[in-house]
C-alpha cells in the first residue's frame, strides 16, 4: 500500500512541477517579440511566485521520487522510475546551471539602475529562455518515464 500512495503523491507533485515550465514555454513566442525595456519590466515582476512556489514543489517532487525508487527497487518498474527520477534531477541541474546565474545577474543589474538592467536583460534573455525550455523538456521526460513506470507495473499485474 505504501508504494502505491507514494507513487500517487510523486506523480501529483511531478505533474504540478510541469506547470511553471509549461507556462514559460507557452509565453515564449510572445516574450520573444518584446523590446528589451518591456521584457525587463515584465520578466522582473511576473515570475516572483514561480520561484517561491514552483522551486520548492519541484524539489519536493524529486525527493518523493527518490524515495519511490527505493520503495520499488524489487519491482519491474524500478528502471523506469529511476530513469524518471534522473530526468527530474537533470531538469533541476539544468535550471541551476542555465537559469539561476541569469536570475542572479539580473538582480544585480536591477540594483545598479534601470539602464544597466535593460542592458543585462537584453544580453542574457536568450540564455534564460533556452534554460527554461531545456529544464522543462527534461522535467517532462522525467514525468513521462515515472508515469510509464506506473503503467508498466499495472500491465504486469503487480499488486497495487
Amino acid at each position: 500500500m505504501l508504494p502505491r500512495i507514494w507513487w500517487w503523491i510523486t506523480l501529483l507533485l511531478a505533474a504540478l512541477g510541469l506547470v511553471m515550465g509549461g507556462a514559460h514555454l507557452l509565453e515564449l513566442p510572445v516574450r520573444a517579440q518584446y523590446d528589451p525595456q518591456f521584457y525587463m519590466r515584465v520578466t522582473s515582476t511576473l515570475y516572483r511566485y514561480f520561484g517561491l512556489v514552483g522551486g520548492p514543489l519541484q524539489v519536493l517532487a524529486l525527493l518523493f521520487s527518490i524515495r519511490l525508487v527505493w520503495l520499488i527497487r524489487a519491482h519491474a518498474a524500478f528502471r523506469l522510475t529511476l530513469a524518471g527520477t534522473l530526468g527530474l534531477a537533470f531538469s533541476l541541474l539544468l535550471w541551476f546551471l542555465l537559469v539561476q546565474p541569469v536570475n542572479a545577474a539580473w538582480l544585480d543589474a536591477l540594483h545598479a539602475g534601470p539602464s544597466e538592467a535593460v542592458k543585462a536583460y537584453a544580453q542574457l534573455r536568450h540564455r534564460w529562455e533556452v534554460g527554461h525550455v531545456a529544464a522543462f523538456t527534461a522535467w517532462l521526460v522525467g514525468f513521462a518515464l515515472l508515469l510509464y513506470g506506473v503503467l508498466q507495473k499495472v500491465d504486469e499485474g503487480e499488486p497495487r
